[in-house]
This record gives structure tokens, C-alpha cells and sequence, in this order.
């Protein structure tokens, strides 16, 4: 059974039906036979032009569009019994060396295919559960589950990174050049030397690369802060001064000279961008552009940067106003959120089961990107047959995502383990034995490996340090091959990361930047007989 369910979740090739025979005729029946139908049969589909994601450098279809989205596919001419089937120009979409194949399909498909030219193509999906005062955001790659969030209704004062609030220094600590600010919930914030912003004529003219954290801040006084770390067990959350407010193209840097646009942006893109980019800039704040501003106006980029400006304009003014530790700006829902950071005609649906959240989403997506609109959907779990993480494979995903073993699809396997200091994986080959010798087992092992550690850090949320052990291999190139597999796995993740070559013992050492308490810790509490620690002790010994 659980090979059946991961096959269904990684998307391998249905296996075909085989048709059912005809009726036989029946003693004394003098009507003649039925004419057993020839039906092709197929032992893997192919892939239609409406299944394949357009390049990421031609233009993303609009929904909507009829003339776009019916350039993918065409619909497939009726078929009347005892007709022949109309002819088909030659240079029509429709025209498919497998026809017959198709037409199975979509029978074995329940009718599924015949519309999926009106569906969105895509290669991520956002599927969103509401569950009383909880939120369940899971994000799909293709039917793989990626990430996955939950946000608690007291997550007012853990879940608060983005947020903005005006903090009282309560004392400075120079041994560890950090100071602890009220920002107006029950555990203060951390505010470290080097997040806070230097202001020379508050500091008695004292240079910037001498001045300690006392000379900069006193306690009693207000600064204006943003949360950059939630607070994680017994560690407070982390301030920065060097505030930013992100938009849906643009970051806002205020007070500020820092330019900047993402490197993820080919070179052409980006000449064309830094000019648009100092015609748009406010006085005396800086602007980061971001990747989603790939093919966008001039004008959208001023309208996301008058937005900013009149945003931090109001926050300003509330924090010239108060005079108590408070919060200034509460950043999105964490749906919204994950929504502007990164809805691209990548996304094929979004995916929401709570109706006030719906039209949140949809209000917001209409205003940044009105071509996406269509692909927010309602899922109505009265009317739907499965509850919506059951009809896309969440639940089942999700309870292996909490498993210390993970397989790998050769047989091969990962063992996770969380400690207060580190995470260690352990790479095994399991029941991988191979088909040449051991070196080649083992590389091509670790190249799997590579990739699902990727996989299994962005899922789990594991941040911090991480050692990987993989299995040692005698060949630098294969050394080299496997680190680099690792990059660029990782190179999908939006989390900053830092990789280290493999050492001789087979260790990778690697960082991962920790924002929120991790995946497990989100969907758990900690054991009332153990108090977390995963053994009981003998009562008659202590």
C-alpha cells in the first residue's frame, strides 16, 4: 500500500486499463455478437503541450486569454458511431501521432482530459486549510509536498517576523554587544551591535567602526525596530533598525542609500531595471529590486514604490506619535505573504478552503497581478467529496515529513536528527546494493541523497547548523560532483544557505538560516512524561 501512495504522489505513469471484453451472446440470442472495440493500448502517457510549463523566458499565458490558452491545445474533433472521424488539418494542434491513445485516456480519466486546455499550467501549488483559529498553508512542487506552514491564533507573539514596532531599550549589555528592547510582548528582543544603525550625531561624533553599542543606545530610549528572527524556545526574537518594507516588485529601504536588484535577474534585464530604477527612487530612502519584477513597467514599478513611501510616511508618523513600546505595522497574512513574495504564472492554482480568506487573496492578487486572478480558487469542503489536503496528497506527505527515516527511491535512505546545538543526517544505501561496483553505488546514492536533503530541509524548516554525512567515496570528482548536486538543489530554496566542501571523512558542514521554530515544533507539543527528551527513566532508579 505505501508503495501505491508514493507512486501516486510522485507522479508516475498511470498504468492502462485493459477494456472489458464484450457481452458473450447469450443460448438461443439470435442477434449476432457485439463488435469487440480495437483500442490501442498504451503503457505510458505522454505528455501534451498543455502539460508542459511554458520557458521562463517567453511570455507567461494570461487566464483568460482565449487566444493564448487555446494556442496550447485544441479541442479533439467528435466522434460518431459508425462515422468515419471528421478530418483534421494537417497543421492543427490536435494532430497526435497517438490519437487512439488520447481518446483512452481521457475514458480512463473519467473525462478529465478533455478539459485540461481550460486548466492552468503550472509548476507549484498553494493549497490552504482553515481550521478554526489555525492555518495550514501546504505548498506543492508538481504533486511533491515543499513546504509547509501553520499559523496559530497566538502566533500574535511568536509568528511576528516582517513585523515593525516601537521598542524601549531596557538595558545595553557591552560584554555582549546586544541589548534587550520591550517591543511590547511578554519576552523582549534582542537587538545586536550590528543590526543597529549608526547615527553620528548621536553618538558624540564618535567613528562608526569604534563605536560600541553604548554609545549608540541608551537605555529608556524608543528606536523604531523590525523583527527579522521569531522568538524560538527560550531565545528572544531578533530586532534589526535597518528596517525594510517589501512590496510586490520592489523593497523599500527607508532613510537609507542602499540600491540594489536581485541577482537571480539576467544582466540585460537588470540594465534595463537600474535605469528604471533611478528615475523611481524616493529621496532619501533605498530600493531593492526584486525577481518578480522581471518584464515590469516603469509605471508598476513607481505605483509599488508610491505605495511603499506612503506606507513607511504613515508608520513614521504613528511612531512620533506614541511614546510606549507597540506595535507600528503588522506585515500580511502568511498566505497573502508567501503570495507576493512569489506568485508567478508558475503557480498553477491557489488552492483556499475558508471563505474569508478567499476573498482576501483574491482581492489582494487582483491588485498585483489581475492576470493571475482566475487561478485563486474556493474550495468548498461541503460540496467536495475529500477535504482539500486529501485530494492533493498533503496529509500523507506530511505525516513521512515527520519520520527521522526517509527513504530514496533506489532504496537508499536518510536518517534526520534534531539536536539543541545541530542537525546530523545520516546518508545509507539501505537496500541499494547496485549493479557495478561500490564506488558507483555509493555516488549515485549521495547524488540522490543530495537531493533529497534539499528537499527534506526546505519541507522541514530545519535551520541552524547541519552536518550531512555521506558515505565515503575515494574519488575527488565524485566528491566534488555530490557537493555541487547539493548547490544546486539548494539553489531552489529562498532561505539563504552556505555549503562547504566535503570533507575526508565524508561531512558536509552547512548552514541554514533559522527564521522560525521548524516544522515538527509547529505541528507538536512537547511529551508530558518525557518533557520532550524521547526516554522515560526508570523509577527505581532515580
Amino acid at each position: 500500500m505505501e508503495e501505491q501512495d508514493n507512486t501516486a504522489i510522485n507522479g508516475a505513469p498511470e498504468t492502462s486499463e485493459v477494456a472489458s471484453p464484450a457481452a458473450s451472446p447469450r443460448i438461443g440470442d439470435t442477434r449476432p455478437a457485439p463488435a469487440v472495440p480495437v483500442v490501442q493500448e498504451t503503457t505510458t502517457e505522454t505528455s501534451s503541450a498543455a502539460d508542459v510549463a511554458a520557458p521562463s523566458d517567453s511570455p507567461a499565458p494570461k487566464v483568460g486569454d482565449t487566444k493564448v490558452g487555446d494556442d496550447v491545445v485544441s479541442p479533439e474533433p467528435q466522434r460518431v458511431p459508425g462515422r468515419a472521424p471528421t478530418p483534421v488539418p494537417a497543421g492543427s494542434a490536435a494532430v497526435s501521432a497517438a490519437e487512439g491513445s488520447s481518446s483512452k485516456r481521457r475514458r480512463r480519466r473519467g473525462g478529465r482530459g478533455g478539459d485540461r486546455k481550460n486548466k492552468s499550467t503550472g509548476r507549484y501549488l498553494m493549497c490552504v486549510h482553515v481550521d478554526g483559529p489555525t492555518t495550514h498553508i501546504a505548498m506543492l512542487e508538481g504533486r511533491s509536498l515543499v513546504e509547509y506552514y501553520v499559523v496559530k491564533e497566538s502566533d500574535e507573539t511568536t509568528q511576528i517576523d516582517g513585523n515593525l514596532y516601537l521598542g524601549r531599550v531596557q538595558n545595553v549589555l557591552p560584554g555582549m554587544e546586544a541589548a534587550f528592547v520591550d517591543i511590547g510582548i511578554p519576552k523582549n528582543a534582542v537587538l545586536y551591535r550590528g543590526d543597529v544603525r549608526y547615527e553620528s550625531e548621536d553618538s558624540d561624533h564618535i567613528p562608526e567602526a569604534s563605536a560600541r553599542i553604548e554609545d549608540v543606545i541608551k537605555p529608556g530610549q524608543l528606536v523604531v525596530c523590525q523583527v527579522t528572527k521569531n522568538p524560538i524556545g527560550a531565545k528572544g526574537a531578533r530586532l534589526t533598525q535597518e528596517v525594510s518594507l517589501p512590496g510586490r516588485f520592489v523593497v523599500l529601504v527607508p532613510n537609507s542609500s542602499t540600491i540594489g536588484i536581485s541577482k537571480r535577474l539576467g544582466d540585460g534585464e537588470r540594465r534595463r531595471l537600474r535605469k528604471i530604477l533611478d528615475e523611481v527612487r524616493p529621496a532619501g530612502h533605498g530600493l531593492i529590486v526584486r525577481t518578480a519584477a522581471e518584464g515590469a513597467s516603469a509605471e508598476e514599478l513607481a505605483a509599488d514604490t508610491a505605495e511603499l513611501s506612503e506606507r513607511w510616511a504613515k508608520i513614521e508618523s504613528e511612531a512620533k506619535k506614541s511614546s510606549k513600546p507597540g506595535l507600528l505595522y503588522r506585515e500580511l497574512e502568511l498566505a497573502v505573504r508567501m503570495l507576493r513574495e512569489e506568485l508567478t504564472a508558475d503557480y498553477r492554482g491557489v488552492i483556499i478552503d475558508d471563505r474569508a480568506l478567499y476573498e482576501q487573496v483574491k482581492a489582494y492578487v487582483s491588485q498585483v497581478s489581475p492576470e493571475l486572478t482566475e487561478r485563486v480558487e474556493y474550495y468548498d469542503p461541503k460540496a467536495e467529496t475529500l477535504p482539500v489536503f486529501e485530494r492533493h496528497f498533503v496529509h500523507e506527505q506530511l505525516h513521512k515529513a515527520l519520520d527521522t527515516k526517509v527513504w530514496l527511491p533506489s532504496g537508499g535512505s536518510l536518517i534526520i536528527e534534531r539536536t539543541e546545538a545541530l542537525t546530523v543526517i545520516d546518508v545509507n544505501t539501505g537496500k541499494n546494493v547496485g549493479t557495478t561496483n561500490l564506488e558507483e553505488t555509493v555516488f549515485k546514492n549521495n547524488l540522490e541523497a543530495a537531493d533529497e536533503v534539499a528537499r527534506q530541509l526546505r519541507l522541514r524548516d530545519i535551520g541552524g547548523i547541519i552536518v550531512i554525512d555521506f558515505i565515503d567515496m575515494e574519488s575527488k570528482e565524485h566528491r566534488s560532483a555530490v557537493a555541487n548536486q547539493l548547490r544546486a538543489a539548494l539553489s531552489r530554496d529562498k532561505t539563504r544557505t552556505q555549503v562547504f566542501d566535503i570533507s575526508e571523512l565524508g561531512l558536509v558542514e552547512m548552514t541554514r538560516k533559522r527564521i522560525s521554530e521548524g516544522l515538527i515544533e509547529s505541528v507538536s507539543v512537547n511529551c508530558a512524561v518525557c518533557e520532550g527528551r524521547g526516554i522515560v527513566l526508570d523509577p527505581q532508579v532515580v
